[in-house]
């Protein structure tokens, strides 16, 4: 699938369910083909964690000299590469990059290329990361403090990343001394891929998580799916936009539901008459909001 049908899938999706609602209750939201057409900075030394050209990070810094606080940025596209790249979170990046925050954007192999699926997805994500914690400080962070952010299909893994120290040993994608998060921030993420893969699929497609979570496994979803890996020990925020069609806040209200049932509290914060775009576009109120609650989580106990 390439971009341009990508783009035609998920804005078709949103057009179709905005047809289907009455416009006088349902506000005018961004489409996907509305947000392709904002501009987006362009990205930063790329600093390679694999071998593959996809397997790299670009590191967003502030100006002047310090230990910077992080953003481990995980960008959507139905982890899919020829959906979305990690570039479509640009504007998020110069956003916090303004603020005083360096960011760590991730791009990895999605479903559809080499080495993507399972579990080279994950792995990915989780290489990126390890290199975020040993060699962070050489590029001037503080890893101390460090919020991953994902959206959409990137809020599934930043969510996964958050919760893999309680992978088994008997999975590839086990791990120890994972990085240490101040929270784990999930922006129209699908943090329950069992659910998505059938209440999702008309995003996404089914086919797409089966990819993901690698067929012919007794248990796909155990490690794969953060619903599995409850409860997780790292504070969760899901911000939804109300207005999202794609990804409506109702899978963020069912997981949250699971995580207080494991023990542990979860933030959810809906965002009236915004969707699924305007999450990851400063200037918008989601997008604002989205800023704001990493912010708060960076600036805790400084």
């Amino acid at each position: 699938m390439n971009k341009t049908r990508g783009a035609m899938l998920i804005a078709g999706g949103l057009m179709m369910s905005l047809m289907t609602s009455s416009c006088q209750t349902v506000p005018p939201v961004m489409t996907y083909a509305d947000f392709q057409e904002l501009e987006q900075p362009a990205s930063p030394r790329a600093i390679a964690y694999g071998d593959d050209p996809l397997q790299h990070v670009d590191l967003w810094t502030p100006r002047g000299a310090g230990q910077h606080p992080v953003v481990f940025m995980v960008h959507g596209g139905c982890w899919q590469t020829n959906i979305a790249t990690a570039e479509i979170m640009n504007r998020m990046a110069q956003a916090f990059v303004d603020k005083g925050v360096a960011v760590w954007n991730v791009e990895y192999r999605g479903v559809d290329v080499d080495g993507g699926g399972y579990p080279g997805t994950f792995t990915d994500i989780a290489a990126a990361a390890d290199l975020l914690r040993d060699k962070g400080a050489d590029y001037g962070l503080d890893t101390s403090r460090t919020v991953a952010l994902g959206h959409s299909a990137g809020g599934h893994l930043a969510i996964w990343l958050a919760g893999r120290g309680r992978i088994g040993a008997d999975s590839p994608l086990h791990a120890s001394g994972a990085q240490k998060l101040r929270a784990v921030i999930s922006i129209g993420g699908l943090p329950d891929l069992e659910q998505a893969r059938v209440e999702a699929a008309g995003a996404c497609g089914s086919d797409t998580v089966d990819r993901l979570v690698g067929q012919g496994r007794s248990n796909p979803f155990a490690d794969t799916s953060p619903v599995e890996l409850l409860p997780i020990g790292t504070p969760q925020v899901l911000v939804s936009g109300e207005a999202d069609v794609i990804v409506p806040p109702k899978f963020a209200h069912d997981y949250a539901a699971k995580v207080r049932e494991s023990g542990e509290d979860i933030r959810v914060v809906d965002i009236p008459d915004q969707g699924h775009f305007e999450l990851i576009t400063p200037g918008t109120k989601a997008g604002d909001k989205v800023v704001e609650i990493a912010l708060e989580y960076l600036e805790a106990g400084r």
